[in-house]
């Protein structure tokens, strides 16, 4: 999920038809109606939060942009890059960045509408042969980095798997915008070629877990599968499962972007400049956490429209098809919500990109009789709250595993 995209304010709609791409032009003056009426929604609707920042803050920030400007400049701007766009062959199981038992090796999934795609597979076996494993997908703005969360599964003796999607972490090329999509299907294949990998490790009883828009993904995984998924229940942690926007947005502005992301589907939508959630996680602010930030960046990069129409389509897609769903699932999420753009102390112990009612009501729609359980005072990635309450999530997650085993 996008930092805050719970307030996820779409600034300003970069009409600019790219040099290098030639799928995305703009389609005649028929679309203009259309493209302005979007533009000047959102420039009426969102909300100025410059004023708000002190002078202490901005200059915090400016310090900080300076600082991972040249880190993210590939990232933000394949445009730029010349050279070759080289597919990936797969590789065989090496050390991963993580090490401490982390091993990885990539898959080369094709070719996609910008160049040839990769994933990566990376792995953590517990000790003895148990045939049984997890395979975790992350979020948007995310990547595999929860070091502890391996360790938790394998004292189990649960084989840790996770997986880094085409265009996120460890798989982004340097042609590739990141977390770009036109459907979130596509990464079905991603998931695919993990649990194809699983299931060659000798293990039978597969939990597939997800995180956000990996929840949301995994969630219409198994629902589009029904009976033929391959696992043996789905664990969802603070599932993007709606849009954190009032019913307007939701109804109107938010349809007429997904329409404009068929036409032009790079278009850029710039997000809100928050830093909430971020400096809840990471340790050189208010947080527990090291990790890449040019893989997972304190701001959220602009979206794709074709980004924002995926999701739209994944969370209408879902709940037309939940009830296909046949193995048991879990719904995790906060107690609270919060709608903050820079951080306060509250945002330690609340969710500040999605809200937990809109998730408890999607949740109950999915499958049969699904267990939607409330972590209190959990943040957005539950599993990165305090210790106190990412434990209270580890117990939730591990007694459902337990209660739907076969016995």
């Amino acid at each position: 999920m996008p930092t805050n995209i719970g307030s996820l304010t779409c600034v300003k709609i970069l009409m600019k038809k790219q040099k290098r791409n030639t799928d995305a032009p703009l389609r005649g003056m028929l679309t203009l109606p259309l493209v302005a009426s979007v533009i000047l929604l959102i420039s009426l609707l969102t909300p100025d939060i410059s004023s708000a920042r002190s002078a202490e803050r901005q200059e915090i920030i400016d310090a900080w942009q300076d600082s991972v400007e040249l880190i993210v400049q590939r990232e933000l701007k394949p445009q730029d890059y010349t050279g070759p766009r080289l597919s990936t062959p797969d590789t065989l199981w090496h050390e991963d960045i993580l090490g401490d038992g982390y091993e990885a090796r990539f898959i080369n999934e094709g070719t996609s509408f910008d160049g040839p795609v990769r994933t990566t597979i990376v792995r953590r076996k517990a000790p003895g042969h148990s045939g049984r494993a997890v395979l975790y997908v992350h979020g948007f703005n995310d990547y595999f980095f929860q070091s502890e969360m391996g360790k938790r599964y394998n004292e189990l003796g649960i084989n840790f798997y996770a997986v880094d999607l085409r265009r996120y972490g460890r798989s982004l090329q340097p042609w590739q915008y990141p977390f770009n999509v036109r459907d979130i299907k596509e990464y079905f294949v991603d998931i695919d070629s993990a649990l194809n990998q699983i299931r060659r490790d000798g293990n039978t009883d597969i939990t597939l877990a997800g995180h956000s828009t990996g929840g949301l993904t995994t969630a219409l995984y198994v629902a589009d599968r029904g009976a033929r998924c391959g696992v043996a229940r789905l664990v969802t942690n603070s599932p993007f499962l709606e849009w954190n926007f009032n019913a307007f947005y939701r109804n109107f502005l938010l349809p007429s972007v997904s329409a404009w992301g068929a036409l032009s589907p790079n278009t850029k939508i710039k997000q809100s400049h928050c830093d909430a959630y971020s400096h809840s996680l990471l340790k050189q602010f208010h947080g527990e956490w090291d990790y890449n930030t040019a893989w997972k960046m304190i701001y959220s990069p602009p979206v794709t429209a074709s980004w924002v129409r995926s999701i739209s389509r994944a969370q209408s897609e879902l709940m037309k098809k939940g009830a296909n769903i046949t193995v048991p699932v879990l719904v995790m999420h906060s107690s609270r919500g919060l709608n903050e753009c820079g951080w306060t102390e509250a945002c330690n112990s609340a969710d500040v990109v999605l809200d937990p009612d809109m998730i408890q009501k999607r949740g109950l729609k999915l499958g049969h009789n699904p267990q939607v359980s409330t972590i209190d005072s959990g943040i957005h990635d539950l599993i990165l709250s305090r210790r106190e309450v990412r434990n209270a999530a580890y117990d939730t997650i591990f007694n459902f595993i337990r209660r739907t085993s076969a016995k």
